[in-house]
């Protein structure tokens, strides 16, 4: 397709609840997200903005356009948005993302020290003191 609509790529929804159905729409993003690795999506999450408990993004990684697509349109998401459309704010307008870099950090060990040294070594790991 003309402008790589078919190239894999992440879909960001971001939610925004309305007054006091934060929980509410909390808990029916939880339970319809996973739905998505049905339709094709190889990943999802749903985040909760610490900063503002009404905010919400929910992401799926889907290969293919076309399997987004019906997600979106299947029958789960349309009774989603039936249901809980007074729960948060319209238009909910996603966009499909890129990824251009991911990476992680690996887990290091914990050393707490002993007290006999001046912090530069001689530690006892966070291992041995459980």
């Amino acid at each position: 397709m003309a402008g790589g609509i078919d190239r894999p790529g992440t879909v960001v929804i971001p939610w925004y609840a309305t007054g006091f159905k934060g929980d509410a729409l909390e808990a029916a993003l939880n339970e319809v997200a996973p739905l998505a690795l049905r339709y094709g999506a190889g990943s999802y999450a749903v985040y909760r903005a610490r900063d503002d408990r009404y905010k919400f993004q929910q992401l799926a990684h889907f290969e293919r356009n076309l399997d987004w697509e019906r997600y979106w349109e299947g029958p789960e998401m349309i009774e989603l948005r039936t249901r809980y459309s007074g729960a948060y704010q319209i238009p909910v307008l996603y966009g499909w993302w890129d990824l251009t870099v991911s990476g992680g950090l690996a887990a290091e060990p914990v050393t707490i020290g002993n007290g006999q040294t001046n912090g530069h070594g001689n530690g006892v790991s966070a291992r041995e003191v459980a």
